[in-house]
C-alpha cells in the first residue's frame, strides 16, 4: 500500500507539471513516460542542490520521443562576454612583468648606445642624458623659490668711525660665532644670531665653504633678514655684525620666509649636482665639436689624396 501510495503522488505531481510542455503538436501522455528516465526524491533534490550551488545555471525541462529529460543549462557565457569586455581596459594598465620588459629593452637600447662602435653615438646619447637630468634638476629648484617678502621699513642707525672701530674690536676679541656651511643663510642662521644677541652686542658669522664674492651676498641677506649691522667683512670670510643700541627681540627669532634646515640641504645638493651637470655638458660639446672637426678633416684628406 505505501507503494502504491507514492506511485500515485508521482503520477499526480507529473499531471500538474507535463500539461505545460508539448511535444511536436500534441501533449505527452504521462502513462507513455519510461520508468528508467523517471526522477525520485533524492535525483531533485541533487539537481536543487546543484542550481543553487551555481548561480548562472538554469533547469529545463525538454520531452523528445515521450521521454522527459532536465537540461541543467548555463548562462556563464553570455555574462562571460561582458566580462571579456572590460578585460583590454585592465590590460591597458601595464603588469609588472610588461613593465619590466619595456625597462629592459630601454635599458639594452641605452647599452648599444654606450657601446656604439661610432663616438658620436656615444657623446650624443651622453649629452640627451645630462640635458635632461639639466631639466629636470631646474624644475626642483623651483620648488625651493620663495615668495618675494614685502620690504620692510628699517632705518640702520648712524654709528661714528670710533663706535664702529669699537665693535671691531670687541668682535674680534669674543669667541661666539654663528657658522654659514654648506646649506647657505636659512632659517636656524638668524635664530642662533638672535641668541647670542642676548648676552653679546657683537656676533661673528664664518661662513665655510664660501665661493669668491659669496660672503658679500651672505652679508646682505643677514643684514636684512636680522635687521642687523654690518660693521666689518674679513678676508677669511667672516662677518661681524652688530645687533643695535635700540635692539628689541623679536616673538618669532627665525623668520617664516626662509628655509628650514632639511630643505635648505636639499636644496644644496640640487645646485651642487646642476653645478657639475652644467659643467658635464660643456665638456660632451667641446669634445662633440673636437670630434666633427676631426671627421671633416679626415674627410677633406681622403678627397684630397684621391684627387
Amino acid at each position: 500500500m505505501g507503494r502504491l501510495g507514492h506511485g500515485n503522488q508521482r503520477k499526480h505531481h507529473l499531471d500538474k507539471l507535463l500539461p505545460h510542455f508539448s511535444c511536436g503538436s500534441t501533449l505527452v501522455n504521462v502513462l507513455s513516460v519510461k520508468r528508467s528516465c523517471m526522477l525520485g526524491p533524492s535525483n531533485v533534490s541533487m539537481i536543487r542542490g546543484y542550481a543553487r550551488g551555481t548561480s548562472n545555471a538554469s533547469i529545463e525541462l525538454k520531452a523528445d520521443d515521450d521521454v522527459i529529460r532536465f537540461n541543467i543549462g548555463d548562462h556563464s557565457g553570455e555574462r562571460g562576454s561582458s566580462k571579456k569586455g572590460k578585460n583590454p581596459a585592465k590590460n591597458s594598465r601595464l603588469s609588472r612583468k610588461a613593465k619590466l620588459n619595456e625597462l629592459r629593452f630601454y635599458r639594452l637600447k641605452a647599452k648599444k648606445k654606450m657601446n656604439s662602435p661610432n663616438p658620436e653615438v656615444r657623446i650624443r646619447y651622453k649629452l640627451e642624458k645630462a640635458k635632461r637630468k639639466e631639466t629636470w634638476l631646474i624644475e626642483k629648484l623651483r620648488k625651493y623659490e620663495l615668495p618675494n617678502a614685502p620690504p620692510e621699513t628699517h632705518d640702520p642707525e648712524i654709528l661714528t668711525e670710533e663706535e664702529r672701530f669699537y665693535l671691531k674690536r670687541t668682535g674680534e676679541k669674543k669667541k661666539n660665532y654663528v657658522q654659514v656651511g654648506r646649506r647657505g643663510v636659512f632659517g636656524g642662521v638668524v635664530l642662533n644670531m638672535h641668541l647670542h644677541w642676548k648676552k653679546h652686542e657683537t656676533v661673528k658669522v664664518v661662513c665655510k665653504p664660501c665661493k669668491p664674492g659669496q660672503v658679500h651676498q651672505y652679508a646682505e641677506e643677514l643684514a636684512r633678514l636680522s635687521k642687523g649691522i654690518i660693521i666689518d667683512i674679513k678676508p677669511n670670510n667672516t662677518i661681524i655684525f652688530y645687533r643695535g643700541k635700540n635692539y628689541v627681540q623679536p616673538e618669532v627669532m627665525s623668520p617664516p620666509n626662509t628655509l628650514s634646515k632639511a630643505k635648505a640641504l636639499e636644496k644644496y645638493r640640487h645646485e651642487q649636482s646642476l653645478e657639475h651637470t652644467s659643467q658635464f655638458i660643456e665638456k660632451l660639446e667641446n669634445e662633440l665639436e673636437e670630434y666633427l672637426e676631426h671627421v671633416a678633416r679626415y674627410k677633406q684628406q681622403e678627397k684630397t689624396q684621391k684627387t
